[in-house]
């Protein structure tokens, strides 16, 4: 198969590239390499990637690239709310208006994978799992954004989009904004963290079980084609005190307390059912603990917070 990755050289696109890669996909990345990031070049050796540096908002870029694509994956994004909160235009034309002319230009036949954000849920209701069913109430612009580009392409047909819950593990591409990510670099660094709404929950995946939620759908599109799915660990629905709690068992010498000043631009406070992506057979391999005990040491590696989103 060939497959257009838009943003590829991002936090998931570096884990996911060299996925399709090993599985024998031709693939090639348009980026614009915003964050200076160099995590494909363990690629480049590969006969099958092709490499494009531009920007996924140029028609005529965009046109030349998605012929002969079988499969589409748009990653390109200004990621999370404080970001999209800079710059709403620019994340319109990213998020939303990139979708629409990806729409304009596709060719039957041409599917499109598609990950969104589980932060649309907004405030959930206590106790009460969210599923795929349940309406959507983003708070920030990120989450109406992202939830808007879904919608668009699921009344186009040929799609499957992925509502992610938040990502951790270590990329080529590392963030550190990542709630996971961060708190840990926290215990590793600082050895302390104060938290704010330190009761809200939230659901939590690692980034090489998001490549597998695609490499998934590509192997069974038809019958997961027009739908939308929650992608996280079904065993992780976890407050902050809770994550905090988690990671103290790696780094006995954390120490996190709560203020009451601060709040999380989404508002996100809700636990999520994986279930529906789950019965098309689908399993999350990396756990949270896993991926906390790969951070630690991750960690011993990088020691400036220069890997960030915002």
């Amino acid at each position: 198969m060939k497959v257009l990755v838009t943003g590829g050289a991002g936090y998931i696109g570096s884990v996911l590239v060299p996925t399709l890669l090993e599985q024998g996909h031709e693939v090639v990345v348009l980026d614009n390499f915003m964050y200076g990031q160099t995590s494909l070049l363990d690629c480049c050796h590969h006969p099958k990637l092709t490499i494009v540096r531009g920007d996924t908002r140029e028609r005529k870029l965009l046109e030349t690239h998605m012929k002969g694509a079988d499969y589409i994956i748009p990653l390109a994004c200004l990621t999370g709310a404080p970001l999209c909160d800079k710059y709403p235009s620019e994340a319109q034309g990213i998020i939303v208006d990139a979708v629409k002319l990806i729409l304009e230009l596709r060719k039957p036949g041409q599917r499109i994978l598609y990950p969104t954000t589980n932060s649309g849920y907004g405030i959930g209701q206590d106790g009460i799992h969210c599923t795929e069913d349940t309406p959507l109430r983003p708070i920030s612009v990120y989450g109406r954004l992202k939830s808007e580009a879904e919608a668009i392409l699921l009344k186009a047909g040929d799609a499957v989009t992925f509502r992610l819950a938040t990502a951790f593990g270590v990329s080529p591409r590392m963030r550190l904004d990542l709630l996971v990510n961060d708190f840990t670099y926290r215990a590793v660094n600082d050895r302390f963290v104060v938290l704010f709404e330190a009761d809200f929950k939230r659901n939590y995946i690692h980034v090489r079980d998001i490549a597998r939620a695609f490499t998934h759908a590509m192997a069974n599109f038809d019958k997961m084609k027009g739908q939308a799915y929650n992608v996280g660990l079904s065993d992780a629905n976890l407050s902050k005190r809770e994550l905090c709690e988690q990671i103290r068992k790696h780094v006995p010498d954390f120490y996190f307390t709560e203020a009451k000043v601060g709040e999380d631009p989404d508002k996100r406070n809700y636990i999520v059912s994986n279930d529906k992506i789950e019965k098309t057979g689908y399993k999350p391999q990396t756990s949270l603990p896993d991926g906390i005990r790969e951070l630690v040491k991750g960690y011993q590696v990088l020691k400036r917070n220069q890997y960030a989103n915002n």
